[in-house]
């Protein structure tokens, strides 16, 4: 990629170069003239397309705000990743702390104009709160001009991305085309093989399977939700009564043809509560489902006190319990099952967790930048492939995880002696990329890393992404057409949202606890007309226009 840049550096005519590179300090550190994405014009009007800025031909400096209370960006150039591009690519980024308080301190850096280059958060308000303000650079003439946004970036996420006016601000981290995450259902293989390792496919089959546990292993809680009080678990049991639901809980509604309609009529729900309530009931659930805390969860997993699990996001918890208790006895530990799916449901259609197309947050450039461009082309570096290995495999070398570039400049060579006799040294680097990816592309990391594991021993590869290859990649449902659903808490939709979730949140515990199917459906159905009352029916007006808006944006 390097080498291509240079050689459209070369054609440029002389003059253009002159015209555009002129002696300019400032805090981007570079000797660019700041440019903007219409200087496109010669003296005599004729438009001319300009330069590109060659990330890592000259020093650049970037000031950095991860808009987060607890992020803190690793010091730059201290781990191998971030030396490498130091020394190759003349990068040094600057961190702006939040102080812990990332709301004040995001306002008083509006309110100072003290923005720093690039601002990394939360889509929605806050991008939309800056843009408003006119402290963003429009990005669309940029994602047009350099090579990699523009390659994996695709209509529909430039459809998403844009902004009421029209124009594009935020760069997405994360982004995909395909699948992703760790949701779904696991199990302890050493309980399971005890069991004569039994079918695990429906919903009738998870509850004799909880009924044995239960009476083979009485110190084991047959089946864990994690914290059922942030929707773990309970989401999960969910999925397993819809085919394709893709909303689970998160705005109390479910699509029903062209409109989002109550959760709590919607039959695959009130199945989930009334089967979620009998395995409270008859203990074959964790009891303090809505009480425990992580550290709890936590502990039970290290000692194998769960025979199943099923949350949104067991995955980190599940590899290190499964690395402790094989050390003891190697056939003890975890492993993920398909997801499980009521009788006469098609498992292909059950999805226990969802991804989305933009991933989770975003990065924008503020005018405050002395060179939006210059900063521009260092995240297009960073999402494309040189950078994506870069920062999450580490420096390229002989001795290192990856080397160089096929003649594709896309295909990696990889080490894979290095990954099986050095998992430690990688797992640090890959632990570090989640505090210096900001506009990761998933597709993209996703696939190489497939590739590198393919030849390798699924008993060789690590606990997560044997996983995520063989199980839950595979089984996570596209939410992106529900994106932004969130309505601003000052608004009537918020203040109406407010009082739906409260009233939500009690009747699930209360339903949880329910001493009959029938006791649990009648607090569902008390939950449903409480909520109509506070203006439930405007509340889910606004999800489905959102809904409606982003089908359109997607072209759907």
């Amino acid at each position: 990629m390097k080498n291509k840049r240079k050689l459209l550096l070369n054609v440029m005519s002389i003059l253009m170069v002159i015209t555009l590179m002129v002696g300019c300090s400032g805090n981007s550190g570079t000797s660019s003239q700041p440019t903007s994405p219409d200087d496109t014009k010669t003296e005599s009007g004729k438009e001319q397309a300009s330069a590109i800025y060659e990330f890592g031909k000259e020093p650049l400096e970037v000031s950095f705000y991860g808009n987060y209370g607890w992020y803190q960006m690793p010091k730059w150039g201290k781990d191998p990743a971030t030396k490498w591009i130091l020394d190759n690519k003349k990068l040094n980024v600057t961190a702006v702390s939040s102080g812990g308080n990332n709301a004040q301190k995001l306002q008083t850096m509006i309110a100072g104009n003290e923005l720093p280059d690039v601002v990394w958060t939360d889509k929605g308000m806050d991008v939309e709160r800056l843009r408003q303000a006119d402290m963003l650079v429009p990005l669309d003439d940029y994602i047009n001009k350099y090579p990699n946004f523009k390659k994996y970036l695709t209509e529909a996420h430039l459809g998403l991305l844009r902004s009421p006016d029209g124009k594009i601000y935020q760069l997405p981290n994360y982004y995909t085309t395909q699948p992703n995450g760790n949701a779904g259902y696991a199990i302890n293989t050493k309980i399971y093989k005890a069991l004569g390792s039994p079918k695990l496919e429906t919903t009738d089959d998870l509850y004799a399977y909880l009924k044995a546990v239960k009476a083979k292993f009485p110190d084991v809680i047959p089946f864990e939700t994690g914290l059922a009080k942030d929707g773990h678990g309970i989401d999960q049991i969910f999925s397993s009564f819809k085919e394709d639901n893709l909303s689970y809980t998160r705005f109390y509604g479910v699509p029903d043809g062209d409109k989002i309609v109550s959760i709590y009529k919607d039959p695959g729900f009130r199945e989930s509560v009334v089967y979620t309530a009998k395995l409270m009931r008859e203990k074959l659930m964790t009891q303090d489902a809505n009480t425990q805390t992580e550290d709890q969860v936590r502990e039970k997993a290290m000692n194998g006190k769960f025979a199943v699990i099923a949350t949104f996001d067991p995955m980190k918890m599940l590899s290190a319990a499964d690395a402790e208790l094989k050390k003891k006895d190697p056939n003890d530990g975890y492993m993920y099952i398909k997801p499980i799916a009521k009788p006469g449901l098609d498992q292909n259609k059950i999805f226990p967790g969802t991804y989305n197309q933009l991933g989770w947050n975003v990065a924008v450039i503020t005018k405050n930048a002395k060179n939006p461009e210059a900063v521009f082309a260092m995240l297009d570096w960073m999402t494309g492939p040189e950078g994506s290995m870069v920062l999450n495999w580490g420096p390229p070398g002989p001795n290192e995880y990856w080397n160089e570039f096929e003649a594709d400049q896309l295909t990696p060579k990889f080490n894979k002696d290095k990954y099986l006799n050095d998992s430690k040294t990688l797992a640090d680097v890959q632990a570090n990329a989640g505090n210096l990816v900001w506009v990761g592309n998933t597709v993209y990391m996703d696939n190489t890393k497939k590739q590198m594991l393919s030849a390798i021993p699924a008993d060789k590869i690590d606990f997560s992404t044997r996983w995520q290859m063989e199980i839950t990649w595979a089984s996570q449902g596209d939410f992106t057409e529900f994106l932004n659903w969130e309505p601003s808490s000052d608004s009537e939709e918020g203040i109406i949202r407010q009082s739906v979730k409260d009233i939500w949140l009690t009747a699930r515990a209360k339903a949880m606890y329910a001493k009959s199917d029938e006791e649990a459906l009648a607090i569902i159905d008390k939950a449903h007309d409480d909520s109509v009352k506070v203006g439930f029916d405007k509340y889910l007006d606004y999800i489905t226009k959102v809904w409606t808006e982003n089908k359109k944006a997607m072209g759907k």
